[in-house]
C-alpha cells in the first residue's frame, strides 16, 4: 500500500491506495473537474451540496455505463447462442 497525494479544488489529500499512482491522480482530476462544473453553473453553492451534486452526476454516469454493459453482455450472449446453434 502506498500514499498518494492528490489535489481537488486546491485542497491536498493524502490517500492510501493499492492502485497505481497515475490512476489515483486521474481519479482525483476527474472529481476535481466534476466539482468545477458544479461551481461553474452554481458559483454560490456550498461545498457539501456541490460534493453531493458531483457525486450524483458521477453515480449517474456509472449506472448508465453499467446498464449499457449489461445490454452488451445480453446481446453477446444471444449472438453466441445463435452462432452455437449454427455450428451444431
Amino acid at each position: 500500500m502506498q500514499t498518494v497525494e492528490v489535489q481537488i479544488l486546491g485542497q491536498k489529500y493524502s490517500v492510501k491506495v493499492d492502485e497505481d499512482e497515475a490512476y489515483v491522480r486521474s481519479l482525483a482530476q476527474y472529481v476535481d473537474e466534476k466539482l468545477r462544473e458544479i461551481y461553474n453553473t452554481a458559483p454560490t453553492v456550498n461545498h457539501l451540496k456541490a460534493s453531493i451534486m458531483a457525486l450524483l452526476n458521477i453515480t449517474d454516469e456509472l449506472f448508465k455505463l453499467r446498464m449499457q454493459q449489461e445490454r452488451l453482455d445480453r446481446m453477446i450472449e444471444e449472438k453466441t447462442k445463435i452462432l452455437a446453434g449454427l455450428i451444431e
